[in-house]
């Protein structure tokens, strides 16, 4: 189970998660010297099935590209040398002051990618979908993969030909 307010590293005061900005591409490069200098960090990232070439492979991708969070006590850390950690763009700030994030969304989030394949297991390649909303509200598809983790590609009958078409995972359901 998570804490609710972890301690910082040397015990002096709570800390909190923060915002990093990544420079682009480098979240991993940022992640790794950020711990290298003794900071928590959460890089959330998931599988991703994609095709290259002829081929399908699983690779990594950030949940949210561009981005990693960290965690720092206001009083304990030193905050100077993050802005000078390779791969790090920014501290994300709000009227020039870093604003923490909940304790409870960076559960939310490890919680999700707890789950085996979190929303992967609500449709298979082959099963019968309905689009919900949009252009193409109630028109049924067939499901053909995940792209990303919040949108799938679907099989469509336009024109009379089969096109592939990507959509919002929130806007299909599938048909039992």
């Amino acid at each position: 189970m998570h804490s609710a307010r972890p301690q910082a590293r040397n015990g002096t005061g709570p800390s909190r998660w923060y915002l990093i900005q990544s420079k682009p591409r480098q979240g991993d490069r940022a992640e790794e010297n950020l711990s290298n200098q003794g900071f928590q960090c959460f890089f959330p990232q998931v599988d991703v099935q994609a095709v290259v070439g002829q081929r399908q492979v699983t690779r990594r991708e950030p949940l949210f590209p561009g981005y990693l969070f960290i965690q720092l006590s206001e009083v304990a850390d030193n905050w100077l040398p993050i802005r000078s950690t390779r791969g790090v763009q920014r501290l994300v700030t709000f009227a020039d002051k870093p604003l923490p994030v909940a304790d409870t969304i960076i559960n939310a989030i490890r919680d999700r990618l707890a789950v085996p394949d979190g929303p992967r297991m609500l449709f298979q390649p082959g099963d019968k979908v309905r689009i919900t909303e949009g252009a193409f509200a109630n028109v049924e598809a067939i499901f053909e993969r995940f792209n990303g983790e919040e949108r799938v590609v679907l099989l469509m009958n336009l024109l009379h030909k089969t096109q592939q078409v990507c959509f919002p995972l929130r806007s299909v359901t599938r048909i039992d």
